[in-house]
């Protein structure tokens, strides 16, 4: 094979179109990938060009292949495929590969310094179309994804910043297998900021640029006017004057028919329409540093936030879950009633078992939904058993509701009432009765290869086929010869022979050898004996006449298929009009699943159910993952945080818990976000439309970066999109850079934050920072408490950590050295460290007393904040609230006193 030829191989991520003459009988959704075609099935067109993907020194070179996917004749009955236009069908595409050398880290840097940390769900095959508007509107996003598992169209559009933050969080999400953008993104080797972004993070995805034209407004709204359900009229009103979200839409779709060979039913896709509105921001940067999903240490472990809560029974509860920890609700509405539903789960236990029991039986809702939608461009032997197989599974479903309903019939929560009304849909009792009609009563899900076959070969009922009654005569008719033949050879020649069955093998014969049985052994066989195999004491083998055999049961169920493919076709036509109602089972499965799941989580510990109000306070709170996998239980610790004090400054020696610390605020922030229960003693959150973080530092090679300049990407990524709702956690900010510079930007950023009303919590080692506490009123100085401990063998003060936060400033000097002393650093570099230290200290020491007039305006402010919280949140009757008025007159008395004594 010559170089250009391995280049091409190499890169080559088979997005060409599958001809109809050619298309294979595999399951579109056993992977993200599409199908290679065959050499005939389009001209390829690879003219030479060179593509840079990155920049800097480590901008790679490859070379980008174009191919144009032609179609020149096609008749499709628009009622069988739901594509809009029949007509013109060129689609061109282009892939852009990207070169990742061999080696490098599993978590890539994102351009603005975040972790690429959210790793890709199994269970979803997303792939997305995005488009970004061109002059005035650069910066307006219309984005449309479909996961091939599950008929939902989700369409956005929405304003973004330069840093296209909103795209990559919701790429991020998704893990999409397939980006669809237009070619002008990279028109002529001009690449666009947002493709050079999503290039650069998701390297494991396969990027497509199809020509804009597809990306039609008209065609999109025909789409989902002939796709979406009857109940999903309505998002035609919302989609109207959308041009970007429609757009998308259109290539999308156009995308997934020809390249995917995946075609929807007319009004049977669920089409929503969702922006970023009512949930919570969350970056890629944060999701990594608060192991949301993925843990630093081991990616495989299950110590993380997803790992901790998700108990849940179905594969959709758990999509429910992961996207709702990255992107948690902030409609108080939604999270107050979702506590609720916990707190029931909680007290009434039958009402949880009962929930639990049913849920663990229902299957993968969503990926049965997608296949009986989707209709297949070629009917062959694989669809024709696929769709048996779909029915039987659909049975096993429609089942299951009448128990669901059962289960939710005596509680009390407002939204188990309006799931028990939803599963009380007259559609369901339809559709039941349609499957009835054809599928016999007895036909059920089993597990096992045999045991499946012979449910699908007589799932539908006799007298409604004569051919198929036939031809399953002649498939039983052979399976007792089959058995009848063994027990002659067993007698014939005896031996104890038993009949097994295998999906490669079909039927075969199989005995024990040795042991309690007895038995010959394999070269003591008779010679009509022939494919010997044996493993470990078992022996298996066939005969010819059992070869013949099989292939007479593999034609007759061939032929069973095809004529079952016929009836089973018929019913499913039948079906769809009543299908709506099946996407709700999805939604009610999914979401009682996400909320006995957090109930099982937190009867495992000792949560509370937190409270929403202005204040976040947290008493004697956990840190959730260290709480469950820890020997012994972590030490508590308050958070408080108001308009009167948002933001904290948290010194303390290295490996005293600050970093643990600042992570336990935020998980517990998004747990009670979530609905979930928090292990505290006490808790109050209010609620935030974004969490930031800015966590740990290290240097990024592959884009070429600093610890220092990721540190002040991902800073100047807070700063500009901080709102005055958000939650910062930051943790020892300017230590890439001189303790002077370090100092200076630290001061600078944390007086600009303090212009904002976000809850800021910051760790630091520059003790020079203390002093914001003298200047604002706003700011706290807390610390993490050490203890000296005179060791004898060592002659030395050690220190001891306590890891328990108290309020005032760290009193510990020079505790690295203290460290430094106990590790293997020779002591005669320790003690030349302790007098170079001292010496600076000594240089630097200027008592910096705030002054009488500042620490008034202090009290006065705390006074005012605090009357402020009492008269817009105050529950307490008339005379507890006049003692309390009276504490804080005392409070601001002394403190007034205590300037003056001191001044």
């Amino acid at each position: 094979m010559s170089g250009d030829q391995q280049k091409q191989a190499k890169y080559s991520f088979d997005l060409l179109e599958t001809p109809i003459s050619s298309v294979t009988s595999v399951d579109p959704l056993s992977s993200g990938t599409a199908r290679r075609p065959s050499s005939s099935s389009s001209s390829f067109i690879a003219p030479p060009s060179n593509v840079r993907i990155g920049d800097g020194s480590h901008t790679h070179s490859v070379r980008s292949s174009s191919s144009t996917l032609s179609r020149t004749t096609r008749t499709t009955q628009s009622n069988q495929t739901g594509s809009v236009n029949t007509t013109d069908h060129t689609l061109s595409s282009s892939t852009i590969p990207r070169c990742v050398t061999p080696g490098s880290r599993r978590v890539h840097r994102t351009p603005h310094g975040s972790y690429s940390a959210t790793p890709r769900n199994p269970n979803t095959a997303y792939v997305v179309a995005l488009v970004e508007g061109r002059g005035l509107a650069r910066g307006e996003i219309g984005m449309a994804c479909i996961d091939l598992k599950s008929p939902v169209l989700v369409v956005s559009q929405f304003s973004d910043s330069q840093t296209y933050i909103k795209v990559m969080t919701k790429l991020q999400i998704l893990q999409p297998a397939e980006i669809i953008m237009p070619n002008t993104v990279c028109e002529s080797g001009n690449m666009t900021t947002l493709f050079k972004q999503i290039s650069n993070t998701f390297q494991n995805a396969n990027i497509a640029t199809v020509q804009r034209k597809y990306f039609n407004e008209t065609k999109g709204l025909q789409y989902i006017k002939q796709l979406s359900l009857p109940e999903c009229t309505t998002v035609e009103m919302e989609l109207a004057g959308k041009y970007y979200c429609l757009a998308t839409t259109a290539a999308l779709l156009k995308y997934v028919e020809f390249i995917q060979n995946v075609v929807y039913a007319p009004s049977s896709l669920k089409v929503i329409f969702k922006g970023s509105e009512m949930t919570t921001m969350i970056d890629s940067t944060t999701a990594g540093s608060l192991e949301l999903l993925q843990n630093l240490q081991d990616p495989k472990s299950e110590h993380t936030l997803f790992g901790m809560l998700n108990f849940t029974k179905t594969t959709g509860g758990a999509r429910l879950l992961r996207s709702n920890i990255l992107q948690p609700p902030c409609d108080l509405e939604t999270i107050t009633t979702r506590l609720d539903a916990v707190q029931e789960l909680t007290e009434n236990e039958e009402l949880f078992y009962n929930l639990q029991s049913v849920l663990s039986r229902f299957m993968d809702i969503d990926h049965l939904l997608s296949l009986c939608v989707q209709l297949p461009k070629q009917e062959t032997l694989k669809t024709a058993e696929n769709k048996i197989t779909n029915v039987i599974y659909l049975k096993h479903t429609l089942e299951l509701v009448e128990p669901l309903k059962e289960a939710l019939k005596d509680s009390t929560n407002s939204l188990f009432k309006a799931y028990h009304d939803t599963l009380g849909d007259s559609r369901f009792d339809v559709i039941r009765e349609k499957v009835h009609s054809v599928i016999h009563e007895d036909t059920r899900f089993q597990k096992g290869s045999l045991n499946m076959r012979t449910q699908k070969c007589f799932a539908v009922k006799p007298n409604i086929n004569g051919l198929l009654d036939v031809a399953r005569r002649t498939y039983t008719e052979i399976v007792d010869d089959i058995s009848e033949l063994i027990k002659q050879l067993s007698t014939e020649h005896m031996l104890p022979l038993k009949t097994g069955y295998s999906v490669t093998r079909g039927f075969y014969i199989h005995m024990t050898c040795g042991g309690k049985d007895g038995g010959p052994s394999a070269a003591e066989l008779p010679g009509i004996f022939i494919k010997v195999n044996k493993f470990k004491n078992t022996i298996s083998f066939t005969t010819t006449d059992l070869i013949k055999m099989n292939d007479r049961i593999r034609e007759s169920l061939q032929e069973i298929c095809l004529i079952s493919n016929v009836v089973v076709s018929e019913l499913l036509t039948d079906i769809r009009s009543q299908i709506g109602c099946l996407y709700k089972l999805t939604e009610c499965v999914a979401s009682l699943d996400l909320l006995v799941s957090l109930a099982h989580a937190c009867s495992l510990s000792e949560y509370v159910r937190p409270e929403f109000t202005d204040t976040l306070a947290v008493k004697q709170g956990r840190h959730p993952i260290l709480d469950k996998i820890s020997v012994e239980t972590p030490v508590p610790n308050n958070v408080y945080a108001s308009d009167e004090s948002n933001f904290l400054i948290i010194t303390g020696p290295n490996m005293s818990g600050k970093s643990t610390y600042l992570r336990q605020i935020a998980l517990l922030q998004i747990m009670a976000q979530i609905g979930s229960w928090v292990p505290a003693d006490f808790a109050s959150f209010r609620v935030c439309d974004q969490i930031f973080s800015r966590i740990g530092s290290d240097d990024d090679i592959e884009t070429n970066s600093s610890t220092f300049m990721l540190e002040m990407r991902e800073i100047n990524y807070i700063i500009q999109n901080a709102s005055a709702t958000s939650l910062i956690i930051i943790d020892e900010l300017g230590r890439g850079t001189s303790a002077d510079e370090g100092i200076g930007i630290s001061q600078a950023v944390c007086e600009h934050l303090l212009s904002l009303k976000a809850f800021t919590f910051f760790a630091t080692h520059f003790c020079e920072l203390t002093n914001l506490g003298n200047l604002y009123p706003n700011v706290e100085n807390y610390h993490f408490e050490v203890q000296r401990l005179y060791a004898a063998e060592t002659h030395h003060e050690k220190l001891q950590y306590t890891h328990v936060l108290s309020k005032g400033i760290s009193k510990e000097k020079h505790y690295g050295i203290e460290l430094a002393q106990v590790s293997t650093l020779p002591s005669s570099i320790v003690e030349d460290a302790k007098l170079v230290a001292k010496a600076i200290a000594e240089q630097k020491e200027q008592t910096q007393g705030a002054s009488l007039e500042a620490r008034k305006h202090r009290a006065v402010y705390k006074l005012a904040s605090r009357l402020s919280q009492a008269a817009h949140n105050s529950r307490l009757d008339e005379h507890t609230l006049r003692m309390y008025l009276q504490n804080l007159k005392k409070q601001y008395q002394e403190e007034l006193q205590e300037d003056a004594s001191d001044s």
